[in-house]
């Protein structure tokens, strides 16, 4: 694979301009020579993210550019497209794709966002490529808070990204900004301390499910307090989010202290969503110190329960490593230390990169070395299991995105970068009383 000097220089040039205040400095980037890559470790981190984003290019529904839920179905995802929106500039800057065909596809996401049915301003679950809601649930027929949470973390990345001062790019910002303004995140409160995950017009509340931590919805808390229209305070994070310090866990598994979370971290997928633009390198609170240490141990956990293998399970070992929500051999599943099935899913792994960068590139190359069995059109397939002697027949949305953004932000920070930089956002992490 060659790389160009233009490529090298915008690599460089991207990095410098973000600043080098992560655990990552310029130095510790791998330098090609101009006319040729010589890593080749970074060749197939390259290889990976640009088949994975693939999924949501070449895949996405024609109509409306949006991502579909599963390689195995049309129906549209709003937080798996909200992953695939984060990964624009990613694919702009490493020139997969142009700007000018970003921006065109962006236009078109934009309009089916516009048309489609909203829930005081919020998002359902699922939709049609027309814009009508599918039902998740029985009574899941509504707005989904933490979906829309999810597309807004990308959209926002794109408001920071698409900068320019022209009409095409203006135009961008100026609706990305009107529908995060739309957004009643103070409505799923219910006038109570907490946030709740689902309304609908039918049903309204009846599901009266908690967004409560610790797992992947930190985001939906930072954006409810970062949104200028519809913001919470600080003691509906306080009683909803940390359920006043509950979430905390602090307890020791293989030599790792677990700040927050369940009895040994639960699945990997929590360290992943709400960092897609998070940046968690230096942010802390009254619950954490750091939270690149509680995503550090988590995964770090994950990785050695695999290594431990305390069932017997084929196919565990240090480079085959990765428990999280995904597909198995007998349907769907949030895998985790104590949700063990027997499955490995090759997100977990990559997508913990920037926490584990030894362990996730021993499994890359593990997966790699097994592309006949594990790789296909759009990267890894989903999941496998070597103790049923399965691998998945697809890909998920929830599942491609989290790789592509989090082994940017572990080779250039680049969404931790654009999505910090938001002035909302700041002024949302500070409101809840996070250093960052």
């Amino acid at each position: 694979m060659k790389k160009t000097a233009i490529y090298l220089s915008i690599l460089l040039l991207s990095i410098m301009s973000f600043g080098c205040d992560s655990i990552y400095e310029l130095s510790d980037i791998p330098i090609a020579e101009v006319d040729e890559l010589t890593d080749p470790d970074d060749e197939l981190l390259e290889l990976t993210q640009k088949t994975t984003f693939n999924y949501f290019w070449d895949f996405a529904d024609s109509s409306s550019g949006m991502a579909k839920e599963r390689s195995q179905s049309t129906v549209i995802t709003i937080g798996g497209s909200g992953f695939g929106i984060s990964c624009f500039p990613v694919a702009v800057e490493r020139g997969w794709i142009t700007k000018d065909e970003a921006i065109e596809r962006m236009q078109k996401v934009l309009t089916f966002l516009e048309g489609s049915a909203k829930y005081h301003g919020a998002f359902a679950h699922w939709y049609t490529s027309s814009g009508v809601t599918v039902p998740f649930g029985t009574q899941d027929d509504g707005g989904d808070i933490v979906e829309t949470a999810l597309l807004f973390q990308g959209l926002l990345i794109n408001r920071q990204y698409f900068s320019g001062d022209n009409t095409e790019e203006n135009d961008i910002r100026d609706r990305i900004t009107t529908l995060w303004e739309a957004v009643e995140w103070d409505w799923y409160t219910q006038g109570k301390k907490s946030i709740t995950w689902h309304w609908s017009s039918t049903h309204g509340f009846a599901l009266n499910h908690t967004v409560s931590g610790w797992n992947e919805a930190l985001i939906v808390y930072v954006l409810a307090a970062a949104s200028p229209t519809h913001s919470i305070d600080k003691e509906t994070y306080e009683k909803g989010w940390a359920r006043s310090g509950a979430m905390k866990n602090g307890e020791t598994y293989y030599d790792r202290v677990l700040p927050l979370g369940e009895t040994l971290g639960g699945p990997l997928f929590f360290a992943h969503y709400s960092f897609i633009g998070l940046d968690p390198t230096n942010l802390s609170d009254q619950y954490a110190t750091n939270y690149f240490v509680q995503n550090r141990a988590h995964s770090l956990i994950n990785y050695e329960y695999c290594k431990d293998n305390p069932k017997n399970y084929a196919g565990y070992s240090e480079n085959s490593w990765g428990l999280t929500a995904s597909d198995n051999n007998n349907g769907y599943s949030a895998h985790s230390p104590t949700n063990d099935l027997g499955v490995i899913t090759p997100t977990a792994a990559l997508s913990s990169f920037p926490y584990t960068p030894e362990e996730s590139r021993q499994a890359l190359e593990y997966f790699y070395e097994r592309k006949n069995e594990l790789w296909g059109e759009y990267g890894f397939y989903d999941a496998f299991s070597d103790e049923y002697g399965w691998v998945a027949d697809g890909y998920l949305a929830i599942d491609q995105g989290p790789i592509v953004a989090m082994i940017e932000n572990y080779r250039t920070q680049l969404l931790w970068n654009l999505f910090m930089q938001d002035q909302n956002v700041k002024d949302g992490l500070t409101k809840l009383g996070f250093t960052y």
